[in-house]
Order: structure tokens, then sequence, then C-alpha cells
């Protein structure tokens, strides 16, 4: 790939995703598969004015062995130096920038329940820290291709045909592979345009029906907006956009209404192994029945990590005319997978989607129903003849989506 293209799409990630301002500290976590690429945005998030620029290496490989070897209660323990790096993070808001590059069977083998039980444990020291973070610092996710990903998606292809594949895959769907401040620009202006319009609606309840046998209602919190695109930090009000690539608009449901039965429309990639041909059936808001064809168990493991895994966190708005749906990619990769087709997410909402968000307590903002969980897992539900239809609270019934696309 050629380094110009490359460098643009490092600053796209600088300037429009984290939006790094002067005198910022930034926190890159990356892989060890695209170490020039991740000078390149070293460099970038410095040229912003970036204070200091720290990136934290991992690898998979070791990131398995370590729970495959590790006993329970040392990969349970969080170490004095890992809460005071927290605490330092939530006190100092880092512009934080995910490179995604991993293998979707890195971890595969791995004892899924002695993984979720470490996780529990983690989350109850990581929570209070995490809170006090969300919606106040920039973060964005992004991707680089790394060599079994690559191979994995074009399997056909030698390792470096298939990373050169991958590499135009990503670029295309962010949006990057021309000018991409000025791509991302008018996409946002879409964006922004078509959450306006649903909001003015007054929406109450979705309506999701399809031929696959999808056929749910959920509730929606009466203050709650839809969002997509570019976002705004807390305080500050510094605009990043969170996601590269993006085409969805969202909203977080109201818990505990959500009602009827709703089938994927693709795999799901959890952990690094595949969740297909699944479906979940909705009662007072909260799955009550879940069936998959492959990893069935692995989709009990995920609904039942707390009380809230198992309620409605986001609904997910995405046109089944899509880049990512059109280039006919399966990604494994939820970043991309997510954007192909509109999807709905178990797990942890979004509390900034409440309107003057920063008016309430977080607990506030649970109360009006938003949900709380240690997970947020998104599913896709799209299909090509997915007609999602809005109920307004003053009683009209108003088309969303007629056959997978936006009906306005």
């Amino acid at each position: 790939m050629k380094k110009t293209v490359l460098r643009n799409y490092a600053r796209l990630i600088a300037r429009a995703g984290g939006n790094v301002q002067k005198g910022q500290d930034v926190i890159i976590r990356a892989s060890l598969d695209q170490p020039e690429f991740v000078r390149m945005l070293t460099e970038e998030c410095y040229a912003c004015g970036a204070r200091m620029v720290r990136v934290e290496w991992s690898d998979l490989g070791v990131t398995k062995l370590t729970q495959k070897k590790a006993t329970l209660k040392v990969l349970s323990t969080m170490e004095d130096w890992e809460v005071a790096k927290l605490k330092h993070e939530s006190e100092t808001l880092p512009v934080t920038i995910w490179l995604e590059s991993d293998d979707p069977d890195g971890l595969k083998g791995v004892n899924q329940a002695k993984m979720s039980k470490a996780a529990q444990a983690k989350y109850k020291i990581r929570k209070p820290y995490r809170d006090a973070m969300e919606n106040k610092y920039q973060w964005c996710i992004a991707a680089v291709p790394g060599a079994a990903w690559a191979k994995k998606v074009f399997p056909g292809l030698s390792k470096n045909q298939a990373i050169e594949k991958l590499w135009e895959a990503i670029l295309y769907t962010s949006r990057a592979d021309g000018d991409p401040m000025a791509a991302w620009e008018a996409h946002n202006k879409d964006l922004e345009a078509r959450c306006a319009y649903l909001n003015s609606l007054g929406i109450e309840t979705l309506e999701y029906r399809a031929a696959n046998g999808t056929d749910l209602r959920v509730g929606m919190i009466e203050d709650a907006l839809f969002m997509g695109g570019a976002e705004a930090t807390q305080g500050s009000g510094t605009v990043f956009n969170p996601n590269i690539p993006s085409e969805e608009v969202f909203i977080s449901p109201k818990k505990g209404v959500a009602d009827g039965i709703v089938y994927s429309s693709k795999p799901l990639s959890y952990r690094s192994e595949l969740i297909d041909n699944f479906r979940m059936r909705f009662e007072g808001g909260k799955v009550v029945e879940a069936h998959a064809d492959v990893g069935d168990a692995l989709l009990q493991e995920m609904i039942s990590m707390d009380e809230g895994a198992a309620y409605l966190g986001e609904c997910a708005l995405v046109p089944y005319d899509s880049p990512i749906c059109n280039s006919g990619i399966l990604f494994y990769n939820t970043l991309f997978d997510e954007n192909a087709a509109c999807h709905l997410a178990l797990g942890h909402g979004f509390t900034n989607v409440i309107r003057d968000y920063d008016r309430y307590t977080m607990q506030e903002c649970y109360d009006k129903g938003i949900n709380d969980s240690m997970i947020h897992v998104d599913f896709m539900i799209g299909t090509a003849d997915l007609s999602i239809t809005a109920v307004t609270r003053d009683g009209r019934r108003v088309p969303i989506f007629e056959n997978g696309n936006w009906a306005f």
C-alpha cells in the first residue's frame, strides 16, 4: 500500500478520529502487526500537538498462553500498579486509540468459563474508573491488517496478497482511500441530518420485521436521542469520531421494554469463536430464550456474564446498501461487520444519548432506562427485506426502513 495513502489514513485517525488537541496525552493500543503504521500514527498525533504518545503493545499469542497457564486467582487479580494506572488515566483523560488487527481465531481453545470469571472479578475493580471516564475523553477504534486476520478473510491468497487486499478493504470501507477528511465531513453531515429527523418524530417503539422470522418490538426512552458519526466530550465539547468505519445511527433503548424474537443475519465473532445462526426471544426487555446452531454454549456464557448482559444496550440502524455490505466481505470483526447491517447490542448502554445527560448522574441515567453491564456485544440482524416501523408517542406509524434501507 502506498505510504501517502497510509499517511492520510493515519492523519484521519489522529485528527478526525481521536481529534488530538495540543497538550493532550495519547495512548495507542496495538498488536505487533503493523509497526510502521503505528509510527506514522504516533507522528501524526505529535503533529496535532500531543504532549506525550505512549504505545501499549500486545500479542494475542501471549494472551492465549497466559489464559491457559496462569491460575484463575492470578488472572482475577489486579495489581496495585494496574489500579494506579487506571486511576491516573481517569484523572488525566488521555486520548485513546485502539488499532484492531488480531487474528479472529487467536484465542480459540481457551477456557471460556475461566476467562469469564477472571473478567467478572476485574470488572468490579475497573468499573468505578471506567464510569469516571465515560463521555469525558476522546477515543477511536480503527483497524490495520494483521497477517492471520488477512488470511482468514482471504484464505485463497498468499500472505502478502491477503494483507494488501485487506488494506484495500479497510481503507475503502473507512472512506479513507481518497480525501478522507472531506469524505468524513460529508458523511457526518448525512448522519447528523438523519438523526435530526428521527429525533423530531417522538418515537415510542421500534418494530422490526423480516422474512427470516424476526418480529421484535423495542421501547425507547422518552428523552433519549439518536446519535451517529461524530460525538463530543462532556465538558470540553471536543468533537471526535469513535469508530472508523461507522455507518450507524444508534440509540440506547429502554431497559425492560423489548418483546418478540430476533434472528441473526451474520456470524458473530466473539472471543475468537463464531456464534452463528442464532436467535433470541425477549420478554419484558430480557432474553428469556436463546439458541445458536454454532457456538450455543458461548452464546449462553455471553448472556449470563452479569444481570445486564441479557438486556439490550443499543439499537443501531445501518442501511443494507452500505460500503461494507456492498464489499461482500465477511471481516470476522465486529467493528466492520456491525456496519454492514442493522444491529442490536446486548449489555451496556450509552448514557450520552439522554438529552442534556451532563445534568444527570450516571445512576439517574440508568434510572431513566439506560442498561448497565460489563459487556457490550453487537450482533447483526439486518437483511435485504428488513422493515423497521416507528410508532410515535402521538400514535403515528412512520416507516424507518423498507427492504433493508432507509425509508426516508
